[in-house]
């Protein structure tokens, strides 16, 4: 055991062990975690289970801070609150598909050698990363340690996760041998271009140039690759229809439409069509489904069937309007690319 801690403490070379250091504890300001008694309970289970030694624990997290506007943002998420038409103008503007056709042009033989090996689409790719980040441009501007903590300890409707995600992007940096203090992203702490949890990261994040190392941090070869490698993972179905068109012939119970994180399908497409919401483009009758109805600007509404790989898109985020969002900039990214 010993060989092994001092494998993590070379790995972590930027520990200040000196002597004469005062303990994070006493020596850090009311705003850090590292006398919060849920941290001191996640350090005592990592020295235990995890190799890593208290004193190092201590302090990151005296490093750590709580961010208020942390807190702030994952209580107000605005976009969901959004109806239909305006969060999609949010992600379908001119400019989001010209840099997503550019983006693919830049890196089509990755994107291709991505979709010939796990049957993902490059223009779904290349939407989930636009949707993310701008491809890139805009990977979030806190640190990943203090989104993490603060959300661990500060917002006890999700403590359970956040705890297991500060864990293992502690792992995480450890593996990579990151500095967990710089790393920066989201405000609930997704990663690279992908915008990958840490959990997510361990799980589906590969080396797709084969250079040693799985960065999604600042390598899009391995950011195409793993978001291809998730979407795999969840079971997308190659050649398979993400959605497609309804008409409302008859009210349908109101039951039968998704709300919610409640996306996976339960109807079969001819059992939505009994009930009066029927296909505008051919369909297995016995395919799975869900219904879905988006609010338009002029008080109407459009009707669509959501299919296996819709729900697949929903998977890197529960919600059905980001779900149509990526699939229709996909749809107008493959169309750029095609003239």
């Amino acid at each position: 055991m010993k060989g092994s801690l001092d494998r993590v403490v070379r790995r972590w070379s930027w520990i200040p062990l000196a002597l004469g250091l005062c303990p994070a504890v006493s020596c850090a300001g009311d705003e850090n975690y590292a006398g919060n008694p849920a941290a001191l309970e996640l350090v005592d289970q990592m020295v235990a289970e995890d190799g890593f030694q208290r004193e190092e624990l201590l302090l990151l997290l005296g490093d750590a801070r709580r961010q208020e506007s942390i807190l702030e943002a994952i209580s107000r998420p605005a976009e969901k609150a959004k109806p239909w038409y305006e969060y999609r103008q949010i992600f379908l503007t001119p400019k989001r598909i010209n840099d997503g056709i550019a983006f693919y042009r830049e890196h089509r033989e990755t994107l291709l050698r991505a979709e010939a090996e796990t049957g993902v689409p490059a223009s779904i790719i290349v939407s989930i990363i636009g949707v993310e980040t701008l491809y890139g441009r805009i990977m979030g501007s806190y640190r990943v340690l203090d989104a993490l903590t603060t959300l661990a300890f500060d917002y006890p409707r999700r403590a359970d996760f956040f705890t297991g995600e500060l864990r293992n992007y502690l792992i995480l940096t450890r593996e990579q041998g990151k500095d967990p203090r710089t790393l920066k992203g989201s405000y609930a702490g997704a990663m690279g271009y992908g915008q990958f949890m840490p959990s997510s990261y361990r799980s589906y994040a590969i080396d797709f140039d084969a250079d040693g190392t799985a960065d999604i941090w600042e390598n899009p070869v391995d950011a195409i690759g793993s978001v291809a490698n998730y979407f795999k993972a969840h079971g997308w179905t190659p050649g398979a229809t993400v959605v497609v068109p309804a008409r409302e012939e008859r009210a349908l119970p109101a039951e039968m439409f998704s709300e919610g994180r409640a996306l996976e399908p339960r109807y079969s497409v001819a059992e939505l069509s009994a009930a009066g919401l029927v296909p505008g483009a051919p369909v297995d009758p016995q395919e799975k489904a869900i219904a879905l109805d988006f609010e338009l600007a002029d008080d109407g509404h459009e009707y669509w069937l959501g299919l296996h790989n819709f729900y697949v898109i929903t998977r890197y985020n529960h919600s059905a309007k980001y779900a149509m969002s990526v699939y229709q900039l996909s749809e107008a990214i493959a169309e750029g690319v095609a003239e």
